[in-house]
């Protein structure tokens, strides 16, 4: 069992900065002025950052950089000259999403400490397995892990985990998310969400009648967790993160005052109880329409959602924080005929410094004392420190000008500053990083094309096995039920391998723990269906296949981001024999990729949100029945949900499909040679339809005349990108 917890708190600034440390945070994190997930926030300079390593290291604290979006390819080359000033400074540890930024780093930087973001929405063991190998020493827990699965997560593997208590919680899973994007071209994964979840929406059922009107389904209160300190310290959560870097300092620094007061409680007592007074103090501080600590014992609730308008109420202008001063003790010496001489010694950090000023001279009137010069050098209040002892040696009827006392001082601090500093100070020369996003696009005119449909839906397989062009069917698992799994699995890929298709199966949105356990239970059956390969999803998966199907080719989805070179060599280093292009990226940035082993979806409603709380669920009540039902907003476009209750899923799709057809011809000459197409809850009309047209456009190879039609659908991000 963990001993001591760590705080870590939010910075959005340097005051808020030096807010939460005296208020008792051991470790803060921050954005620079790159690469961070909050690009609204006032993220740091290069200069301040710099200064507030020094600031938070004189203090025995830490602070973790974050560099958790995803990186397109020119921005990686820039990625080692931003680091390197920090990491010579002794940045404690980087915060990181991006698989192409966690090689890099672990390369080019090995003893930095890398801690992965919860965007990479780590839920299980065999995710933490998968990651450590590339230099990964905490593991920040998705939030919708319960406190239950972080122990499991602990026991098996050992990994210091990091797990939020406190602020406010994303509708769906870290990274899962592309509703921002595709709505306005602001990315969550890039940092600049612009937050539709906290809209109001009407939803519909199957049937289009409504459910509930203009509420807020998709909104969650924010996270309370202080009443859960010792559960968390007896699964092995070793850091307490807050959330919060675009609050005020009084959220931040009153938040961490808080859950300073009873993690030291815990520490010396092991038994604790939050006071009724003081969770009311907390909520004071700030929430979103109150509180919830559902995730932590449980999958979802409906009690999580705030259902009403989600403004942020906070009733507390200020918070009480006191400066907080690291203790010394010092030693002058000012003896007639030598030069005036202080030692500083700091226990907590075991060091010491010596430095000498201004000889004294012979008092002509009225000599110094030793009440003055205790009085002049205890002055500390502008550095980190405070005299806790001061010893004068002074030798009778001298004299020594206030000005000489304050730069005896000044040197002493100074140099003892430097010896504190020095252990944290690396010293990395600057070496020369090559491009890392040259694209290896070379053309191999004898490999072959594939052309992929990929069915959320059982009842359009017939419909799918019809089309002689197709080369392969990806089945999802979530449209199977678990009591006849294995056998409704082996009815459908004998009929693919009869139709000449390989058959491909897609595994769970998200593998947790209960997911885990029963495809784990049920191995056996598995290994003795005829699959032609997986397409995994999750980290976890991908451990998982990597474990049992040592020779089955294995698919990373969209999902599984890669949005530079870098981190599709890392899946080849897995040994992933293919993986999908990021949805979010423009046919630039594809320009700029290597897609040699890259497959492209070409039509499909794209997946905006997969999250673990249900609309069905929090509307009409749970029934376990998997089922569609719709979201429709102020400009009444509909979103369809899909609530896959085999894993305790919902998906959210975005209002229309994304057609690129007409760009099939420029995808071949970025020598993408994988084309998929994705129904999720198309009828077989209209599934029929776009098979046949994409049929057509490979019969005239590839020459797509644009329709009436077309424009009921969108290219995506295909054009613009995100920011």
């Amino acid at each position: 069992m963990n001993q001591n917890f760590e705080i870590l708190a939010p910075a959005g600034s340097f005051e808020i900065l030096k807010q939460v440390v005296n208020a008792g945070a051991d470790a803060v994190y921050l954005g620079g002025e790159l690469f961070g997930a909050r690009a609204y926030a006032n993220n740091f300079t290069k200069e301040e950052l710099l200064e507030a390593l020094d600031y938070v290291h004189l203090r025995g604290k830490k602070l973790y950089l974050t560099v958790n979006t995803l990186l397109k390819n020119q921005e990686l080359d820039r990625l080692y000259e931003y680091l390197l000033p920090f990491y010579q400074n002794g940045l404690d540890a980087v915060l990181v999403q991006d698989l192409g930024a966690l090689k890099f780093i672990h390369e080019h930087f090995p003893d930095l400490p890398i801690h992965t973001s919860t965007q990479m929405t780590v839920t299980g063991a065999d995710g933490v397995k998968l990651l450590k190998e590339y230099g990964v020493t905490r593991v920040v827990m998705a939030r919708e892990v319960s406190i239950e699965e972080m122990k499991s997560i602990h026991e098996e593997t050992g990994m210091e985990l990091e797990a939020f208590v406190h602020g406010a919680l994303c509708y769906s899973y870290s990274g899962q998310c592309l509703f921002s994007s595709m709505l306005g071209g602001r990315s969550g994964n890039r940092g600049r969400c612009a937050q539709p979840c906290r809209l109001s929406y009407t939803v519909l059922d199957e049937q289009k009648k409504v459910i509930s009107k203009e509420a807020y389904v998709l909104s969650l209160k924010d996270l309370c967790g202080i009443s859960h300190l010792k559960e968390l310290q007896e699964a092995g959560v070793y850091s307490l993160k807050i959330e919060g870097r675009m609050k005020s300092a009084e959220y931040a620094a009153g938040v961490v005052f808080m859950y300073r007061k009873y993690v030291d409680m815990l520490g010396e007592n092991n038994i604790y109880q939050v006071s009724d007074f003081d969770y009311e103090k907390l909520r004071r501080i700030g929430n979103r329409c109150g509180f919830t600590d559902t995730y932590m014992h449980a999958h979802n609730g409906k009690e999580m959602v705030t259902f009403e308008k989600p403004s942020f109420c906070s009733e507390i202008d200020s918070f009480p924080v006191k400066e907080q001063y690291v203790p010394i003790c010092g030693f002058a010496k000012f003896k007639a005929g030598e030069p005036a001489r202080l030692s500083i010694f700091c226990e907590e950090e075991k060091v010491s410094a010596e430095v000498t000023g201004q000889t004294p001279e012979p008092a002509k009137s009225k000599p110094v004392t030793k009440e003055e010069l205790v009085a002049r050098i205890s002055k500390t209040k502008d550095t980190a420190f405070f005299f806790e002892q001061l010893e004068i040696d002074l030798s009778e009827d001298l004299f020594i000008p206030n000005g000489a006392v304050n730069q005896l001082k000044r040197s002493g601090i100074a140099a003892l500053e430097q010896e504190i500093l020095k252990k944290y100070k690396r010293n990395q020369e600057r070496e020369l990083i090559e491009n890392t996003g040259k694209p290896d696009n070379q053309k191999n005119e004898d490999e072959k094309f594939s052309y992929i449909i990929s069915l959320e839906k059982r009842d359009l397989l017939p419909t799918a096995l019809k089309q002689g062009w197709a080369t392969d069917i990806y089945l999802d698992s979530t449209i199977y039920d678990r009591n006849f799994m294995f056998d409704s699995l082996q009815s459908d890929i004998e009929a693919c391998h009869h139709a000449k298709k390989r058959a491909f199966l897609i595994l769970p949105p998200v593998f947790r723990k209960d997911t885990s356990d029963f495809y784990r239970k049920n191995i056996s059956s598995l290994k003795e269906l005829p699959l032609d390969g997986f397409v995994a999803k999750t980290y976890e998966e991908i451990f998982f296949v990597k474990e049992h199907f040592k020779e089955t080719e294995l698919i990373c989805d969209h999902n599984i981001y890669t949005y530079n070179d870098l981190a599709v060599t890392v899946l080849k280093d897995w040994g992933i024999a293919k993986n999908t292009i990021p949805l979010e990226l423009n046919r630039s940035e594809i320009r700029e990729r290597n897609n040699q082993d890259s497959q492209m979806l070409v039509y499909g409603y794209y997946p905006l949100m997969t999250t673990a709380c249900c609309v069905h669920k929090n509307t009409k009540g749970c029934d376990r029945t998997p089922g569609i039902c719709y979201l429709k907003d102020r400009y009444n476009k509909e979103f369809a949900v899909r609530n896959c209750c085999s894993d305790c899923v919902n998906i959210l799709y975005n209002s229309v499909p994304t057609l690129l057809f007409s760009s099939y011809k420029e995808l071949c000459r970025e020598n993408v040679k994988d084309f998929r197409l994705q129904f999720s809850y198309e009828t077989e009309q209209e599934a029929e339809q776009i098979c046949r047209e994409f049929g057509n456009l490979l019969a005239k190879e590839g020459e797509y005349v644009p329709r009436k039609q077309d424009a009921a659908y969108t290219k995506g991000h295909y054009k613009r990108g995100v920011e």
